[in-house]
């Protein structure tokens, strides 16, 4: 009989020492990294986060800081390979210094010089933006036959125009004045943007009722009038026959109050920025903000006993309204800026 045969032992070999390795031969690199979501980071960057190491930012955050383009507009050119930094082509979410040198192909140039901005003396019951409760948005006032026939600006109307074409900051349904509406994401970042500071102008005519409305100071809702069937809250503050003034109001509105416009009030439960109030005539005040909270003056007034009857926007930055008529447009011409 043949003798079983006895058990195979396996044993694992070592790992080949650098002296052993074949000559020649290199070893693969360890797999790239990845970024989050499993996607792997483009060559040249560390990650793909807003802030990285050293001061350094996403390109598309450096270019808005920059003004040389929105962050949307940046994503789009780096995507068409338009970008370049330090002399080479830029890949999405890369990573720069602040002293990164920044180079956009004449392409992306041309692309921008075509976008418009355009200036709106908007109309009572017209809305900034998309269509609410059966009113209109602004941008339908923007055809050929509104445009102002004093515009001496070198642009032809087109439809194309329309497309992307955004309030750069919003005017109450029930306000009138500057309304400024563009493709240009640079102009929006600086009329809106958060660390925007352009000062925006607005004539505002008001009635004394000597009764505040504190609800107004949480809720913007708290200035429109009550409508049957609407959850709204109701208008603490009306103007009708029993208003105590409605002329010559300068002359009974408290010098300390006319203080607290300036500085000192809060909206949801934020301390309002300082801002520029005088009386521009016994009924009508002029106000100067840096910043656009939701029917701010018209809450403003209400905490101090005040009532708007007449809101209008006048300048924006260094541009006015001037002579525009209301329900006109035109466009902003490459010599003006905010």
């Amino acid at each position: 009989m043949t003798e079983p045969k006895p058990p195979l032992t396996l044993r694992r070999a070592p790992p080949p020492s650098k002296e052993s390795a074949p000559t020649g031969v290199r070893r693969a690199p360890p797999p790239a990294a990845r970024a989050p979501g499993n996607r792997a980071i483009p060559t040249g960057q560390a990650n793909t986060a807003a802030q990285g190491a050293n001061g350094t930012v996403r390109l598309n955050k450096r270019m808005a800081e920059r003004g040389m383009a929105s962050r949307r507009e940046a994503d789009d050119w780096i995507a068409k390979g338009w970008v370049k930094v330090n002399g080479q082509v830029a890949e999405m979410g890369l990573q720069v210094a602040p002293d990164a040198r920044i180079e956009i192909d004449k392409a992306a140039k041309g692309q921008q010089a075509n976008q418009v901005t355009i200036l709106l003396n908007k109309p009572l019951g017209i809305v900034s933006g998309q269509a609410e409760d059966g009113h209109e948005p602004a941008i339908k006032l923007i055809q050929p036959q509104n445009r102002w026939a004093e515009d001496n600006a070198r642009f032809f109307f087109h439809g194309s125009q329309l497309k992307s074409l955004v309030p750069a900051g919003r005017l109450d349904i029930d306000s009138t004045g500057l309304l400024v509406l563009t493709q240009d994401g640079r102009v929006a970042r600086q009329l809106i943007g958060e660390d925007s500071c352009v000062e925006k102008e607005y004539l505002v005519r008001v009635a004394y009722t000597g009764v505040a409305n504190p609800g107004a100071a949480n809720s913007a809702a708290a200035t429109y009038p009550g409508l049957p069937g609407r959850s709204k809250p109701q208008q603490l503050i009306r103007l009708d026959d029993d208003d105590p003034i409605t002329s010559d109001v300068q002359s009974v509105f408290p010098a300390d109050k006319l203080q607290l416009l300036r500085h000192g009030l809060r909206l949801d439960d934020q301390p309002l920025k300082p801002a520029k109030v005088e009386w521009q005539n016994p009924e009508q005040l002029r106000f100067v903000l840096t910043e656009g909270k939701k029917r701010q003056i018209r809450r403003m007034c209400e905490l101090v006993g005040l009532k708007v009857v007449g809101l209008k926007r006048v300048r924006v930055g260094r541009v006015m309204l001037g002579n525009l008529p209301v329900g006109q447009w035109r466009y902003l011409q490459p010599h003006e800026k905010f």
